[in-house]
Formats: structure tokens, sequence, C-alpha cells
């Protein structure tokens, strides 16, 4: 039986130190991750974190460079039996302060959609500061990347 895989595309946004997260809930499932999604068909994952990005932020990007993608098995927590593999691009913005954020995590206020964006710092970022297996260790890269 053959299973199916799930791609994923996220972004990188930095910021005088920080990086963007999404913070977002589902059926009371609250997560910190980077921002995107997922895969459409017949899309290109350029295509495909552009679209994200757009839909999400309301931005255009300039330029994308492939930071990261999956090197290790990683099962959906949704279901055990599909493949997620995860491929992050390092986002330039022209204006990355355009992007409206919020302060303190999970602050949706009335807004109907259950997404937030905020800056934290990258310096100080855990493995745990996100809430995804990959996205953990995206961060430990990125980490260990701006302290080099």
């Amino acid at each position: 039986m053959k299973y199916p895989f799930n791609v994923r595309i996220y972004a990188i946004i930095q910021n005088q130190g920080k990086v963007l997260v999404s913070d977002e809930s589902y059926d009371n499932w609250h997560i910190t991750k980077f921002p995107g999604g997922g895969l459409e068909f017949g899309e290109g994952t350029i295509d495909c974190i552009k679209r994200e990005l757009w839909e999400e932020l309301g931005i255009h990007i300039n330029s994308v460079e492939h930071f990261y993608t999956t090197d290790f098995f990683q099962a959906s927590a949704q279901n055990p039996k599909v493949q997620v593999i995860s491929i992050y691009y390092q986002v330039n913005l022209e204006n990355p302060n355009q992007i409206a954020v919020k302060e303190k995590p999970f602050d949706f206020g009335l807004n109907s959609i259950k997404q937030c964006f905020r800056w934290i710092d990258i310096a100080s970022i855990e493995a745990n500061t996100l809430t995804l297996p990959v996205d953990q260790v995206v961060a430990m890269k990125l980490k260990s990347g701006y302290l080099e």
C-alpha cells in the first residue's frame, strides 16, 4: 500500500535580528509556526510561497532562496499515514515593517480568522518556541547560523 505525502512550504522572514512566526488555532489546537502552508496540485514551490504570503500577509515578495528541506521522516500530526515534507525559503521583503504584528502570542482579538503574526528574537529562540517538529529543527538551524 502506498501512503500519501503532504508538501508544506514555509517562509523564513527576518528583520533586525528577529524572525516572523505565525500563531494559529485550529479546533482548540494552538500552534506557533513559520508562515506558509500546503502546496496545491499543479503549483510549484516558489509559486506556493508567493501565494501563501499573499493570502496570509497581503504581501508580495522580492526574492526567495532555499533554506532547508526535511531530510528525515515526519508523519502528519493529523494522520500518521501521511508523510510531511516541508520546504523552507529565506524570503526577502522590501519593507518587513509593513506586516501587522502582535506583541503577545495568540492575540487574535475579535478576528474570526484565528491567526496572528509576531516577531521573535533569533538569538533567544529555542526549539520549543515553535510547535511543529520540522519547524523546531529549522529554528535551531536559523539560530546557529545567526550566531556564527
